[in-house]
């Protein structure tokens, strides 16, 4: 008979912590909720207060009986679930099942499984904190009243399987308004001109700035000849140098949203991916002599704080590898959003000692990626500011001037670990200038003047529009992922070259949901609802209150949507081709897997058909056919003949129409980390890399 029995969420975590317990303990898994609202009801008694009718979970009885008979055989049972409000419902939740007594110390959280973590919990178990599953509760019934009140309404109204959540449609929306914007946005002309300069023997870059001293904005091509006629020569006099040390900070550790964001920058994961991985390294990886140990702390937070004996550590190696010049000493204090919650630390190693190269036997290589991120953005974080030098140089000739800028790295700080990415992919380079000095001579090379037009702002990409959620406020850490998963699987918006492009089927929903629920889109009313819920998780403020106050209004919109949302009959668009089974038209189709072809004589008809996108290159092992994109299994894109299996030709790098002018072979575009380049497949002639 075991002393002490402690249940945790998964097997993963319940094997990591049973290592550090000892014999008297016995760790189970709870495989996450074992109750919850039931699917076939609303589950909540709206005269009562919104009082919740929890069930069983499906096919958690045979975990919950099994609980409940090593439950029976300890003298004590400690709930260990996961340390946010989910994990806190979960450990309410088992404690009503298994007769526990919520307000006796049952309760156990830790931020990392490492066994010294594990060992300081169990030396201070706590009673379970209401306030925490008070507002998992307001949110959960929140959600399911916005859901199975509006989703069957849509299900009459449009078709079978939509829904319209809090989250969800708030993603939606913005999506959509920024589609919107770049279907409205008329471009602007505008020119610059750069110019190559000589010193001396050395070569450096400048671009115009203005006349006179102040700067001009070149709109058309006229001013553009205005400016050059008034250049006399090629004699340009340095007019003013400005040399300036700036201090470069690193990023602070990653929380839920910048790992995400990140992740898809340097690593192309997608949220869900992410999340997956970083719940495996949170849970235990098996590393050799020391066994199964939780590689970092817990990965849903909004907090950038860190403890002091993590910055003991990692000050300790940074002096051990880098120097004493590398640690950091100034205190940055790393700004706290509003709203966040900082009950745990930032998403950091477990341990800094554990560098990423002494587990690459052991992890997978996407854990290695996430986990090598995670611990240099950390380290990074611990040590000095990068210091650059910059220069900044302005070149006269008559009244018109010419603005050169340069900056190299004097001291390299946290850069020699780490440096954030952007949504951009552009990474800053040192820009050497020549020795200048005011009064110097340089004389113009190259004078070459650009047309440019003002580009529509971009669609969004998973990074992107994590990053908005989370600076507008909406939504929380553990949201993210889902949110977008959701939407996806809805067929609301579908990724074109990674970004997201709304669907008919969303806008048609969206439309539906701005005139009849406007508060479910309305992104104040959303962030407000956001704020509520942490007043409850703060004990400020009554759950059933808070949901009391938003159904009263929500109540009359659904009434006035079930008797005047019109029906609305969603056309297939045409594929411009006929059925070859049944002679009937055939129209596009949007499934789980994007978008195909499909007979308009369904059900009669099942035929089916894949999108053939030609890529307008002629075949050139057969020379008749035409090159197609097409997907493996995977969803990885490859090329081949569209007359395949008659013509057997595949590639993984995109051909192009030209052929190589060195050899007449075929030229791909290859694929690298930092851009596209043109390639022989035959031959070494490569064209230079495109960003």
């Amino acid at each position: 008979m075991s002393d002490y029995l402690v249940i945790v969420e998964s097997p993963a975590k319940a094997k990591t912590i049973e290592r550090y317990l000892g014999k008297k303990y016995k760790v189970r898994a709870s495989m996450g909720h074992v109750r919850d609202l039931p699917k076939s009801q609303m589950g909540v008694d709206v005269e009562k207060h919104f009082e919740p009718k929890y069930i069983t979970i499906r096919g958690k009885g045979p975990v919950l009986k099994e609980l409940k008979t090593a439950a029976k055989k300890a003298k004590k049972v400690f709930l260990a679930a996961d340390p946010d409000r989910e994990g806190e419902a979960i450990a309410w939740h088992l404690a009503h099942s298994l007769d526990i007594d919520e307000t006796s110390d049952c309760r156990v959280v830790f931020n990392e499984i490492t066994k010294d973590a594990i060992k300081e919990s169990f030396k201070n178990p706590r009673k379970i904190n209401m306030d925490l599953v008070d507002a998992q509760q307001a949110r959960r019934i929140l959600d399911r009243l916005v859901g199975y009140n509006i989703s069957p309404i849509l299900w009459k109204k449009v078709k079978k399987g939509l829904s319209a959540g809090r989250v969800q449609s708030v993603a939606v929306r913005l999506i959509i308004d920024r589609e919107n914007e770049i279907k409205e946005f008329v471009p602007e002309e505008y020119w610059t001109i750069e110019a190559d300069f000589m010193k001396g023997k050395e070569n450096f870059q400048a671009a115009f700035y203005g006349m006179n001293g102040k700067k001009v904005e070149l709109k058309n091509e006229e001013e553009v000849k205005d400016v050059l006629n008034k250049i006399k020569g090629r004699e340009f006099n340095v007019n003013k140098v400005t040399k300036k040390e700036r201090k470069r900070n690193p990023a602070p550790p990653f929380i839920t949203s910048s790992l995400q964001q990140e992740a898809a920058r340097k690593l192309n994961f997608r949220a869900k991916k992410t999340m997956m991985l970083a719940q495996q390294l949170y849970e235990g990886i098996d590393i050799g002599k020391e066994g199964t140990v939780g590689l970092i702390t817990y990965m849903r937070t909004d907090s950038t704080r860190i403890s002091d004996l993590a910055q003991k550590e990692a000050s300790e190696y940074i002096v051990d590898s880098f120097g004493k010049e590398f640690i950091r000493t100034e205190n940055r204090n790393d700004k706290k959003k509003e709203g966040a919650q900082d009950a745990h630390e930032a998403i950091r190693p477990t341990s800094t000692l554990r560098d990423p190269s002494s587990l690459k036997e052991f992890l997978s290589r996407d854990q290695l990626k996430l986990y090598k991120l995670i611990w240099e953005r950390f380290v990074a974080s611990q040590m000095a500011s990068a210091i650059m030098d910059t220069m900044s140089v302005d070149l006269v000739n008559g009244d018109v001037m010419f603005r050169a800028t340069g900056s190299k790295v004097k001291f390299p700080g946290f850069m020699k670990v780490y440096v954030e990415g952007n949504d951009d992919g552009k990474e800053e380079k040192d820009n050497f200038l020549p020795a200048l000095e005011e009064n110097d001579k340089a004389l113009s090379k190259d004078i070459d003047p650009k047309q440019h037009f003002t580009q529509p702002p971009p669609r969004y990409t998973e990074a992107r529009l994590v990053r908005t959620l989370e600076e507008l406020g909406i939504g929380r850490p553990s949201t993210y992922a889902p949110t977008l998963d959701t939407i996806q699987r809805r067929g609301y918006v579908s990724l074109d070259n990674k970004r997201f492009v709304p669907t008919e089927l969303g806008e048609i929903v969206l439309e539906l949901v701005r005139e009849f629920f406007p508060e479910i889109i309305d992104v104040e009313f959303t962030v407000n609802m956001e704020r509520s819920l942490d007043e409850v998780e703060e004990g400020k403020a009554r759950w059933a209150s808070i949901i009391e106050h938003f159904y009263k209004d929500f109540e009359k919109h659904l009434e006035i949507a079930e008797n005047e949302m019109e029906k609305v009959e969603i056309r297939d668009e045409p594929a411009g081709e006929d059925c070859e089974k049944c002679g009937h038209e055939m129209v596009f189709k949007m499934g789980r897997y994007g978008k195909f072809m499909a007979c308009s004589n369904f059900p009669d008809c099942r035929n089916t058909k894949a999108i053939v996108k030609e890529i307008g290159v002629k075949c050139p092992s057969c020379k008749e056919g035409n090159i197609i994109e097409r997907k493996s299994k995977k969803k990885r894109i490859f090329y081949g003949c569209d007359r395949y299996p008659e013509c057997e030709f595949l590639s993984w790098d995109k051909p192009i129409e030209r052929s190589c002018p060195k050899c007449d072979h075929l030229l791909v575009e290859k694929k690298l980390k930092k851009g596209v380049q043109v390639q022989c497949t035959s031959c070494d002639y490569k064209e230079e890399q495109q960003q």
